[in-house]
């Protein structure tokens, strides 16, 4: 019931910038943490940069400095500006919500249920 929604990829030169965007529509009250991760050929998942409800943010060491993740909580919405883009930085980008909840999951307590969304791919090269 719960739908991510990405777009923003596509293919950049070295030094360039990208803008990923992912919106979450559904049967929403709350998202505790919206995060992206990326995964590049041959490469585990690993995440990129997640930002929880109260604004506070994380980054994995390769992107700070780079990237910067915010939320439009009005919009159930996360963006990533990826800046000084490099080779390395190719892979599919994956959008996460975690801990989504309905107003019955607010009502009953319990946790709501993570999301993923279907990816978009981002290629640096020259």
């Amino acid at each position: 019931q719960v739908q991510l929604v990405e777009s923003g990829g596509g293919l950049v030169q070295p030094g360039g910038s990208l803008r990923l965007s992912c919106a979450a529509s559904g049967s929403i009250f709350s998202i505790n943490a919206m995060g992206w991760y990326r995964q590049a050929p041959g490469k585990q998942r690993e995440l990129v940069a997640v930002i929880v409800n109260g604004g506070s943010t994380n980054y994995v060491d390769s992107v700070k400095g780079r990237f910067t993740i915010s939320r439009d909580n009005a919009k159930n919405t996360v963006y990533l500006q990826m800046n000084s883009l490099k080779p390395e930085d190719t892979a599919v980008y994956y959008c996460k919500a975690e801990n989504v909840r309905s107003i019955a999951h607010v009502r009953s307590g319990i946790r709501g249920s993570d999301y993923w969304g279907q990816g978009t791919q981002v290629t640096v090269s020259s």
